[in-house]
């Protein structure tokens, strides 16, 4: 799952993801995304942290109380973003944060393989 508040990179990094086989689905919002979770099982969500309504960090607070395995990646523009406590006792590190812009879209793929080996065919 992409949340992300900007469409052009929602939809971009959707089809690049797509490409390689994943399975995404995108919102603009953490709320619609948190409804997305009640109906749904999701393996990772890429998070920006500054959406309107909720922000990143509170929808990952929340998120973990409905899908305790999700595992995340986000994906900010904030240059001076430091993990909170909380985010780090849900077992987030600085690895998992990547800076906008990415440019090199094979660290998502990357990032993503890490977190959830796929095996071959799927």
């Amino acid at each position: 799952m992409i949340i992300d508040d900007e469409e052009s990179i929602r939809i971009s990094l959707r089809k690049f993801l797509e490409d390689f086989d994943f399975d995404v689905t995108d919102v603009e919002s953490a709320e619609n995304a948190l409804d997305c979770l009640k109906q749904e099982q999701f393996d990772i969500g890429i998070v920006d942290l500054r959406l309107p309504g909720i922000s990143g960090d509170t929808f990952i607070q929340k998120a973990h109380l409905i899908q305790p395995d999700l595992h995340y990646v986000i994906h900010t523009g904030s240059v001076g973003y430091r993990l909170s406590i909380e985010l780090m006792q849900l077992g987030l590190t600085n690895a998992d944060v990547l800076h906008k812009p990415v440019d090199d879209l094979f660290v998502f793929v990357d990032v993503i393989n890490q977190k959830i080996p796929r095996t071959p065919g799927k």
